[in-house]
């Protein structure tokens, strides 16, 4: 299995990583927890401005967050050797440098945790219920602990 990830910088910060760590943690995210072949993830790094926007029109919150993600859902006719097109993955870089500081996380760990979160998302898994919640966090911190960073809920609730 491989994952193609495409990297699109609207905005960056001092802290935002390269295109490496982000492909790094969004193919560890979609190893983990999907098993149906090679697959294909955009992730645009954005400013407070544009994720505000995305995140009212879409969710209607009309407020910058740290990391939206938009399914691409079945694609019907797609050649057997390409991969399949999982989605896109919004995160907005100023966005994970405030609250990589305010949580006292550090701030690659945080970017980490982001992008699995929003991988995560692509694949189905949410966190509108309490079970949800702790499917999806259980896996998260999982797939984080695999690769040497600690529990980001754990360091949220202590760091608040």
């Amino acid at each position: 299995m491989s994952v193609r990830t495409d990297v699109q910088r609207a905005a960056e910060e001092d802290s935002t990583p390269d295109d490496a760590f982000i492909a790094t943690w969004v193919t560890r995210a979609i190893e983990a927890a999907w098993d149906s072949g090679d697959s294909e993830v955009s992730v645009r790094i954005v400013d407070a401005a544009e994720i505000r926007v995305l995140n009212r029109d879409y969710r209607g919150k009309d407020n910058p967050t740290n990391v939206l993600s938009f399914p691409a859902g079945d694609v019907a006719g797609l050649p057997d050797d390409e991969p399949s097109p999982l989605g896109d993955i919004v995160v907005c870089a100023s966005v994970v440098q405030d609250e990589s500081a305010a949580q006292g996380k550090a701030t690659p760990d945080h970017w980490a945790h982001m992008l699995v979160h929003g991988a995560l998302h692509l694949l189905g898994y949410d966190h509108e219920s309490e079970e949800e919640a702790e499917t999806m966090e259980a896996l998260e911190i999982e797939i984080l602990a695999a690769h040497g960073v600690g529990d980001p809920y754990k360091a949220a609730a202590k760091n608040c």
